[in-house]
């Protein structure tokens, strides 16, 4: 992994992010390797920027976010180069929350001394300035707001929220974990049926009268009917949508399903949600 030997002691904690962080160091590898024959020089460094985006994010969400490593281990990764300390200390201020790059808000870098457009919110761009992306990092859109900016400001695999992606997925993982085990309880707690209520219904089932032969088949015709209701209904249960959230991705490809994607949203717009009431409080006792 990146600037971490092999006698490095890392700390406890840092193995719920290593694979991932160890998967994104590997793609980026690749990406440095491959060839940009017909790409411009811009365009083919687009990868290693997305890359190092997504590596920080995950840091940062995994740490900020959803409280799920230390500071211990959050220093540790600021500190081996895993996460980009001058871009999340952006994150930490009120309308560079999604930033792409420290590279777009300089003006040095551009002319009459402005930003990049993707620093621009989409209800301020026409049509086609809508599909404009950042000569530098390839971003369609990370400006602050509501519907200021597209959910995934790269439009690729470079711009999921991978933390919130581990999220969904160990929460469903422990869903299933969870009804495994009640299951299990509910079995073994089930009592078996005595021998005595069993003699008792075979006595009961040979002194019956002649004359409820009839009605007994009928029965037998009913309990027919509710079999087969039985079997649509079993029939219709494995119809239902499986909910395959995939395994621990490697970041080389997309790290779920379309339902673990919806959940990894919803996880992120709550938590953004949180945030911006957290800031809109804050500034009012500011102001108070």
């Amino acid at each position: 992994m990146r600037r971490i030997g092999k006698n490095t002691r890392k700390p406890k904690g840092f193995e719920i992010m290593e694979s991932t962080l160890e998967a994104l160091e590997n793609e980026l590898r690749d990406k440095v390797k491959e060839s940009n024959v017909g790409l411009r020089n811009s365009e083919s460094m687009w990868p290693v920027m997305q890359i190092g985006y997504q590596r920080s994010r995950y840091v940062y969400d995994m740490y900020y976010t959803h409280h799920r490593i230390s500071k211990e281990v959050y220093d540790f990764c600021i500190k081996h180069k895993l996460a980009d300390s001058a871009l999340i200390a952006k994150w930490k201020k009120a309308g560079y929350e999604r930033l792409c790059s420290t590279y777009v808000i300089n003006p040095s870098n551009y002319k009459f001394g402005t930003v990049s457009i993707c620093r621009v919110p989409l209800q301020n761009k026409n049509e086609e300035q809508c599909k404009a992306r950042d000569p530098t990092t390839g971003c369609l859109g990370c400006a602050s707001g509501k519907d200021a900016s597209p959910r995934n400001i790269f439009g690729n695999k470079y711009g999921q929220n991978l933390a919130a992606v581990q999220v969904a997925r160990e929460r469903r993982m422990m869903e299933i974990h969870t009804n495994a085990t009640i299951t299990a309880v509910d079995i073994a707690t089930t009592k078996p049926q005595s021998l005595d209520s069993k003699n008792s219904d075979s006595t009961a089932k040979t002194n019956e009268d002649d004359d409820k032969e009839h009605d007994n088949d009928n029965n037998n015709e009913n309990k027919g009917d509710d079999n087969a209701d039985t079997d649509t209904d079993s029939d219709d249960d494995t119809d239902d949508d499986d909910d395959d959230y995939g395994p621990a991705p490697p970041s080389g490809i997309w790290a779920g399903s379309q339902k673990l994607q919806h959940d990894s949203e919803t996880i992120a717009a709550d938590t953004n949600a949180v945030k911006n009431d957290n800031t809109t409080t804050n500034k009012r006792m500011k102001f108070s």
